[in-house]
């Protein structure tokens, strides 16, 4: 896939923890920055801003969330697979999450510079919290 893409760094570091299966959404994961929580017969997975964690939850904390600034058709297809792959050739990890109109990329905060070199040296543009273009 050869298309580019704006990217969007949210505010805040997020984290991502585990609960039981049959724990009920918590409260505590309602930020307006970004919440997701998924559940399988397995577990519940929720992804939230690192501060709003209360102590004794299991999660792995310090990443940074980058957001597809467009609006996401269903018929496309390749746009999370082009953005992870390069990703992995450079060695960063990372977490993805979808929302009904778009794609989030979660990296380790220690991996942020190397992460905003791939994706640029890519041709994508990358926009910090302020709103500022990340130029290499």
């Amino acid at each position: 896939m050869n298309r580019r893409f704006e990217l969007y760094l949210l505010p805040g570091r997020m984290a991502i923890c585990r609960l039981d299966p049959e724990d009920e959404s918590p409260l505590w994961a309602s930020s307006a920055v970004l919440s997701s929580v998924t559940r399988t017969q397995a577990e519940t997975t929720v992804v939230c801003r690192e501060e709003d964690v209360p102590a004794g939850i299991t999660c792995n904390k310090s990443w940074r969330c980058l957001r597809i600034r467009s609006v996401l058709d269903f018929s496309e297809t390749g746009i999370l697979s082009s953005l992870t792959a390069l990703l992995a050739d450079d060695g960063i990890p990372l977490f993805a999450l979808s929302t009904y109109s778009t794609d989030l990329i979660l990296i380790k905060e220690k991996d942020l510079p190397r992460t905003m070199l791939a994706l640029t040296g890519y041709g994508h543009r990358v926009f910090s919290e302020d709103g500022q273009e990340w130029l290499p």
